[in-house]
């Protein structure tokens, strides 16, 4: 039996458990990342009790006077257990983002074997609610023309990436944690984009775009804004929605028009070079030799190679459903803020007005 066979999808169900309203603490795993960091603005904003846990460095940003910054690691069971103390909800950001095979241990370690830690801890501390940032890679991908959605159950056949694996091990802990009575909700975002580190995760993007990157594929998959994604979190948390998950993709896009996109937003020339299969192939082993001698990861691999040529379309009517009000921005707008961000922090001299 596989390890994923192991673990083979299902769905507990719904539960009407009224969400959490109160004053009480929150607590956010990877906070420093790109979604924790912006999803600490959006609760500060709305006066919460915020703490924030990070790993290694103190980070040197907004809301450090706001924020109770605590230093550890989810893979520690006993630290995660005395933090959870008096947190009334937990944001679950942490995790490693990578298609890297060279990071698949560690990778899988922080993914998996810390969200069987936050989740036993939420559970021990007598949490309220958690919410768990999965990603759409846990579905898959290749799926013959259909449309991806909530009830996509895991198949090693639909060519999943290592990272995605993880992330779906990582549920798999959550739906046992909703078994064992935690109040528990999933999201599972598509590419996010948003100004974080643009040397890490979907921001590289933006960086690779920066730097001309000439080559185009004709994959598709979804986009959304960061904003957008921990808008739904805290609306989910707050709501008396539970033992679910929901896709968050705004649009379904190519990779091209994306790309595309990025470029003009900040006056660089667009892809143009065509990427059929076999270039692909060629393109991601000279980029992981090259990422040898550089010491730098690589965004084009095995797995991202094959990925940017698939043609995926994600279903978002579960979340249009269940909050019907809440708009999605348009990834237009979305992309000349997110560039404009980025410049003033990378190239703060080349930015007027």
């Amino acid at each position: 039996m596989s390890e994923s066979e192991k673990y083979q999808y299902k769905n507990p169900g719904s539960s009407n458990t009224p969400g959490v309203k109160d004053s009480g603490c929150v607590f956010v795993t990877g906070a420093t990342g790109l979604v924790g960091s912006h999803l600490i603005d959006e609760l500060t904003t709305k006066g919460k009790s915020v703490k924030a846990l990070y790993r290694s460095q103190m980070p040197g940003i907004r809301n450090k006077d706001t924020v109770e910054w605590i230093k550890g690691d989810i893979l520690d069971i006993v630290f995660l257990e005395e933090a959870l103390q008096n947190v009334h909800q937990v944001y679950h950001c942490a995790g490693i983002v990578s298609y890297d095979p060279r990071q698949k241990p560690q990778m899988f370690a922080t993914n998996v074997e810390g969200t069987a830690n936050v989740v036993n801890a939420s559970i021990y501390a007598g949490v309220k609610k958690l919410c768990f940032v999965s990603s759409v890679a846990a579905l898959g991908q290749k799926r013959k023309g259909e449309e991806i959605d909530e009830t996509m159950g895991w198949s090693e056949e639909t060519h999943n990436s290592n990272y995605g694996r993880s992330k779906y091990l990582a549920e798999m802990e959550v739906w046992r944690g909703i078994g064992e009575g935690l109040n528990a909700v999933i999201v599972n975002p598509a590419i996010i984009l948003g100004a974080g580190d643009w040397n890490e995760g979907s921001t590289k993007i933006f960086k690779t775009a920066f730097e001309e990157f000439p080559w185009y594929s004709q994959g598709k998959t979804g986009f959304v804004d960061v904003n957008d994604v921990v808008r739904i979190m805290v609306q989910l948390m707050e709501s008396n929605i539970g033992a679910e998950r929901f896709i968050i993709s705004a649009e379904n896009r190519k990779y091209r028009d994306i790309f595309t996109a990025i470029a003009n937003a900040f006056g660089k020339a667009p892809p143009y070079k065509k990427v059929t299969p076999f270039i692909a192939s060629l393109i991601w082993r000279l980029e992981v030799l090259k990422s040898m001698f550089t010491n730098e990861g690589s965004l084009l691999t095995k797995e991202t190679a094959q990925s940017a040529q698939a043609v995926v379309s994600y279903n978002n009517n579960k979340l249009r459903n269940n909050l019907p009000f809440f708009e999605y921005t348009p990834l237009e707008e979305t992309i000349k803020r997110v560039c404009k961000e980025l410049q003033e922090k990378n190239f703060p001299q080349t930015v007027s007005g």
